[in-house]
């Protein structure tokens, strides 16, 4: 699994680097706010990102306040870690956005413990969007042949009327009936 690791101090990422590839993970690492933006929008992104606070361009806030913004099916589990310690930093680091706060410095064990429950929440979060969808086609397709069944073809009639309307340009429909099997 690859993790992103966001932040200023080449000492830190470093540091965080060697740790997660002894624990199995591939680091993805940048140096400033708009790099993890960038980096975290990407097709094939990490799915986990280890953010720091106070970072140059960008803070780890703001990048979990867009990350979120974007309100992706599959968002990634942003993990906060800085030195800002107090609750309140705790709190407005949830409420930006992340889904874990860690406090520099950090205990590796903890850490680690942290991180797997990011990655369990991450599979969690695919395998859900994966029954929806299958949920979701099995709504609008008829189980026998696959074609799109009664409510999905009014649907796709109402948007393609409208489109027709908004054009305006024609639309035929054709109804057909295969030995009494319509």
């Amino acid at each position: 699994m690859k993790i992103l690791v966001a932040d200023d101090s080449r000492s830190s990422r470093m540091i965080l680097a060697t740790i997660l590839k002894t624990w199995g993970y591939e680091a993805v690492m940048v140096e400033d706010g708009k790099g993890a933006w960038e980096t975290l929008r990407e097709n094939d992104g990490p799915r986990l990102a280890i953010l720091d606070w106070n970072m140059p361009v960008m803070d780890g806030l703001e990048v979990c306040r867009r990350v979120r913004a974007l309100n992706m099916p599959d968002h990634p589990y942003l993990i906060i870690l800085t030195s800002k310690g107090d609750k309140k930093d705790i709190v407005v680091g949830l409420q930006a956005g992340a889904d874990d706060y860690i406090a520099k410095p950090f205990d590796n064990a903890e850490l680690h413990a942290r991180i797997k429950v990011g990655q369990r929440m991450v599979e969690l979060q695919t395998e859900m969007n994966k029954a929806k969808d299958a949920l979701n086609y099995e709504a609008r397709h008829d189980s026998l042949t696959s074609v799109l069944n009664r409510r999905a073809i009014l649907d796709v009639l109402e948007k393609e009327l409208a489109r027709a309307v908004r054009g305006d340009t024609s639309l035929s429909i054709g109804l057909f009936d295969l030995d009494h099997f319509k």
